[in-house]
């Protein structure tokens, strides 16, 4: 893993036909330790412990890990989940999202990772693109479908909310041809 809290990458806002997905800001941890702090949210996710604090939402906004994107995810004014990625030294990066329950069922989590996974393979000049979803979460499986993720196979992720190692299933996503030149270029 890398080591935290060291450097930043600075990414423009992304647009959707119905998000922004911006930077996170000081004002946002109020907001997202009481979506997040829903069990069904933080039970499904590897990294949000349960309970859930402002507290730990300011120290999660600046302790980052370096080369991490997060963004948070905003309908009509108002901040409704999360997404973003963690790059690897391979050339990949591993894209995560949660989306808090009054939006669940609407393809936000969908629209959102799609936008986040563009970027990853256009500015971000990525080669593969990962996700993975506990395998008790089948929302989050059809989210991945819908995406055109590949399965790779089973694996085991620690929980913090659930404070276990728990069944998962991993994929894998490769960068589309029409952003092969920008592998090259780099």
């Amino acid at each position: 893993m890398m080591p935290r809290g060291l450097r930043l990458v600075k990414t423009p806002a992304l647009k959707t036909s119905r998000l922004l997905l911006r930077p996170l800001v000081d004002a946002d941890a109020e907001r997202i330790a009481q979506l997040a702090g829903d069990w069904d949210i933080a039970r499904m996710t590897a990294r949000i412990p349960y309970p859930y604090s402002v507290a730990l939402a300011h120290q999660w906004i600046h302790d980052l890990a370096e080369g991490e994107v997060v963004r948070g995810i905003v309908h009509q004014g108002e901040l409704i989940g999360v997404t973003g990625y963690l790059p690897d030294d391979d050339g990949s990066a591993e894209v995560g999202y949660w989306i808090g329950r009054p939006w669940w069922g609407r393809g936000f989590a969908t629209e959102a990772a799609e936008a986040m996974i563009k970027y990853c393979f256009g500015t971000g000049k990525l080669a593969r693109v990962t996700c993975s979803h506990f395998v008790d979460n089948p929302a989050s499986q059809r989210v991945i479908t819908k995406l055109g993720f590949q399965l790779v196979g089973p694996a085991r992720a620690y929980c913090d909310a659930r404070r276990r190692d728990v069944a998962t299933l991993r994929y894998e996503r490769l960068r589309p041809r029409r952003f092969a030149w920008l592998r090259r270029a780099a």
